[in-house]
Formats: structure tokens, sequence, C-alpha cells
């Protein structure tokens, strides 16, 4: 696989981003994580313990979809993000003098050890982060054999619209470019994973002023390419950019309102038992060999 496939993101920028974002879950990040959790309608097998990776950002609503869905099994809450961890605490940890704290779906904090849980869920992250290999493997290390990631991220159809008017300006991008699914699938396999399932919809959003759309833009994320604008734009360049998404975004007969389209990518894949190198003598650790003798469990 190329090494320069999308996305095109510049690394400092993103660990910049990463740890400065809001501690807010855009609605958007909500409305996916929802669609998502739909979809575990399809496992019949519950988890025996979950980790929610980077909660506050992928969908703090969610997570209580999830936890209604699974309210006896144990959650691991990741939140990566220094800046963020005090709000995830505040958030989903249960008060001191709740039962939830020593129940049987008990929430706890950190990160996963290796193989500690059955279901990885992590919303609307991966489109931003600089090396989605290594993220991908620390998804695989954490699952147990038979477990299943579950992940959303923006596909390459996102603001189209807007590298539209960027283009027509003669600006640079306004956004890194997105991974396509097929080459999520590919990574996945290439972690370890197996039977990935990649689907993908289209969401348009309206908004009612130019203004209204940035803010959204702002909160959803940064542009993280390499050859975006180099340095602060003054208020008359915001002038333009207003009037132009004004003009080139706004929907016909619908009295002003500005459309954006977002491509949303799901995937969904199992974490299988281990294959063995077939040799004169092979050698198998004690993980391994824990695994391959583990029973499969029923899945789709």
């Amino acid at each position: 696989m190329a090494s320069d496939l999308p996305p095109t993101i510049d690394p400092v920028a993103a660990a910049r981003w990463h740890e400065r974002a809001p501690a807010l879950s855009p609605w958007l990040h909500e409305e996916v994580a929802r669609r998502m959790e739909q979809r575990l309608g399809w496992i019949r097998e519950a988890p025996r313990a979950w980790c929610h990776w980077d909660p506050v950002r992928g969908g703090l609503e969610a997570h209580a979809l999830l936890r209604q869905r699974y309210p006896d099994v144990p959650c691991l809450v990741n939140e990566t993000a220094r800046h963020r961890q005090a709000a995830a605490h505040e958030a989903l940890a249960p008060a001191w003098w709740s039962t939830e704290r020593w129940g049987r779906g008990a929430v706890t904090f950190g990160a996963p050890q290796k193989g500690s849980v059955q279901m990885l869920w992590a919303n609307m992250l991966l489109h931003s982060e600089a090396d989605p290999r290594a993220l991908i493997g620390a998804w695989q290390r954490a699952l147990d054999v038979d477990g299943y990631l579950m992940f959303s991220c923006f596909g390459p159809d996102t603001l189209r619209e807007l590298r539209a008017v960027y283009q027509k300006q003669g600006w640079p991008e306004p956004a890194h470019a997105f991974t396509d699914m097929h080459d999520w699938g590919d990574m996945l396999i290439e972690a370890g994973f197996a039977e990935p399932v990649m689907d993908m919809e289209r969401i348009t959003l309206s908004f009612a002023t130019p203004e209204r759309l940035l803010q959204e833009l702002r909160e959803l994320g940064s542009n993280l390419h390499p050859a975006r604008h180099p340095a602060l734009r003054g208020r008359r360049w915001h002038r333009t950019l207003c009037q132009a998404l004004a003009t080139d975004l706004a929907l016909p007969d619908a009295d002003g309102q500005l459309a954006l389209s977002f491509e949303i990518v799901y995937g969904h894949a199992f974490k299988p038992v281990p294959r063995v190198p077939v040799a004169a003598h092979s050698a198998v650790s004690l993980d391994e060999m824990r695994s391959l003798l583990k029973s499969k469990v029923p899945r789709t």
C-alpha cells in the first residue's frame, strides 16, 4: 500500500489539534454515533468488557446509549487527550455514593491492557490521526480474540462544496484529504483484523448563515493539510469567504440556507485467532497459545 495515501496530514498540526480540541461532543459526532450504535443490533453476543476510546469528542450522549445497551458490561474509558480527561471523569464517572461504582457494569478509566476487551468503540477520530496504522494497531492489541472494532470517520467526499469554493478563489485547500473506505479496509487487514465490513453514507447539513457554518466547522475539526494557508488571514479575507459561501453554497428556493455535505465512513472488523507460522520448529508465545485455545464466539 502506498505510503502517500490520504489523509494528507501535518503531524505537528494533528498533535496540536488533539491536545487543544474543545472538550465537547459536536452535534454531528453524536448523530453519527447514534447511527453506529444501531448497527450493534447485528451482533448477537454482547461483549464481556468494552472500551470507549476518546469519548468526549466522540460522543458523550452516545456513551449513554451504549451503557443502556450493555448495562451489566464493564466499560473502560480511554480519553487520550490530557486536557479532556477531567471532562470525561466529570461526565462519565458514577457519583461516589452510587452502586454503579462497584456493580457489574462499572466504569473505569485508563488505557486498555492487551487483549482485555471484546469491543472497542472509536467514533469520528481516525480521519484526524497522523499515523492511522499505529492507532489501528493499538486497537487491535487491546481487543481479545473474536473481539470487534466499531469506528467511524469522514470520507473523501466530505466538504466537497467548500473545496470547490476555495479552488474557485485560488486559495489553498480548506481541509486535509480524507481516506477512502476501501483503504481503511486494507489497513485493518494489514493490522491483523479479519472480515472488515466498510460502509458509507452522505449527510447534508444546512446553515442559516456563513458564520454559523464556520462555527460548526471549527467545532468539528481543524485544517491539518501541510499546504494550508501559512498565516492568519484578516477581516477582508473573512468577508470575502463569507460572501463566497453565501453565493456558492446557497440552496435554491431555501431562503438563503447554505448546504454542506459530509461523507461518513463506518468500519467494523473482528480480531481473529492468530495464525501460527508453519515450520520445522515453531515457537508460540503463551499469549498466542491462550488465544489459540479459546473457543469461537458466535458473531453475526
